[in-house]
């Protein structure tokens, strides 16, 4: 991308692995900020040599970002990260609680160089009795009651994505974003955070406030009551099964019409949203028995064709050759550690009409380390000596696909 972005300028040191701080550092290095990953000497994250369900987490969240692999147990390493960090805008960090302070990587130690310095911990959780807890994703969903709401009752189960790593993470970018403001008034830098268990309890306020309004427990999802009489899930003749919503009166009336249901439509005790999620139980087997004679894509281009909610139920593997998710900058093309190139999906924004597009690729482990090490004023034979020590290693070889 050739045009100025919004945080062009702003330098961020990134010590993270996993998802909820490199997903913070994505969306910054997506909207123009230099962030710098500080990864381990070597072979660099373990994030990247997850398998299983782990395995699509660096190609995701480490697009535009600079790498250096540096040893900070030696205290060369530890003197060059401290100079990186003295001439940087934000650092950001999702390790146990305590231990960059160990270190001497903490915010107190870090902001008496720098301070203008913006701090962002993730963790996971906030001020309270956890707060030395560790925590991981699955953990806050089972304790704060996501899980609960997502499976069937007795069977507590995890959403299909890394919900709060993720929204953690964007929260922190909000946390970071604020406190940039609050810096242009007092020139001073600040020590936010932001954490899963919390993160995860403005996901179930919901369910928490239904409670209080109705005095009645929120059921699980797959138990629910609905807000709205139609809001299912369908079998179909071919057998792909499709999601119909009908949310207001007027869906209703448009909904019968283009499935030719005129008795539906003609029957008064079905004139109102509450009276059809009240006799549910009389006509939702005729939808169903319906749906069932009708081929998949009949359904969904007659709801296309008068604008009611409806979706395909796709899995993550279709999404790519998704027409919506193909259209220009909706991806965003990288390459893998292998070589092969494939794409991802854009940050979930537009600016001015535009998308956030690819600035760097993926970077290999310490790829950008001699660029670096000469922005802090190192020459070639300093960072060769510090290569040879051990001190720094660079991987900027381009890999052949396979």
């Amino acid at each position: 991308m050739t045009a100025t972005l919004p945080l062009t300028g702003l330098k961020v040191v990134e010590f993270s692995h996993m998802i909820m701080g490199p997903s913070a550092g994505l969306i910054l290095a997506d909207l123009g900020a230099d962030v710098i990953k500080v990864e381990p000497v070597g072979e660099g994250d373990n994030t990247r040599r997850l398998a299983g369900t782990g395995a699509g987490f660096f190609p995701t969240f480490n697009r535009n970002k600079r790498s250096l692999a540096i040893d900070l147990k030696s205290p060369k390493g530890m003197a060059l990260v401290k100079k990186l960090v003295a001439r940087t805008d934000i650092v950001t960090e999702n390790f146990r609680p305590g231990a960059l302070d160990k270190m001497g990587l903490g915010y107190d130690q870090l902001s008496k160089d720098n301070p203008r310095l913006i701090y962002c911990s993730f963790k996971g959780f906030l001020k309270g009795p956890y707060e030395q807890r560790a925590a991981l994703d699955e953990v806050v969903q089972m304790m704060g009651g996501l899980a609960y709401m997502t499976g069937p009752p007795g069977r507590p189960l995890r959403a299909g994505a890394s919900v709060n790593d993720i929204m953690g993470g964007m929260f922190g970018v909000i946390a970071i974003l604020a406190a940039l403001q609050e810096r242009e008034h007092t020139g001073k830098g600040q020590l936010v955070k932001s954490a899963l268990f919390e993160n995860n309890m403005f996901l179930v306020a919901q369910h928490m406030m239904q409670f209080a309004v109705t005095g009645k427990p929120a059921a699980p999802m797959p138990e629910r009551l609905s807000a709205w009489a139609v809001y299912d899930v369908f079998d179909t003749a071919d057998g792909p099964q499709v999601f119909v919503g009908v949310v207001t009166d007027t869906q209703w009336r448009t909904f019968c019409e283009a499935f030719a249901l005129a008795d539906l439509a003609n029957d008064p005790a079905l004139a109102t949203n509450p009276q059809r999620v009240n006799a549910r139980e009389r006509f939702m087997p005729i939808l169903r028995a319906m749906f069932a004679r009708m081929p998949r894509a009949e359904i969904l281009d007659r709801c296309e064709k008068v604008g009611l909610p409806h979706a395909p139920i796709a899995r993550p593997q279709d999404m790519f050759d998704d027409p919506h998710l193909n259209a220009p900058d909706a991806m965003i093309e990288v390459t893998l550690a292998d070589g092969r190139k494939t794409s991802t999906p854009a940050l979930p924004m537009e600016l001015d009409g535009r998308r956030l597009g690819l600035r760097l690729d993926i970077p290999h482990a310490g790829e950008h380390g001699r660029q670096i090490a000469a922005e802090l004023g190192l020459s070639d034979s300093e960072f060769d000596a510090l290569v040879s020590e051990g001190v720094l290693s660079v991987d900027d070889t381009i890999k052949e696909p396979a």
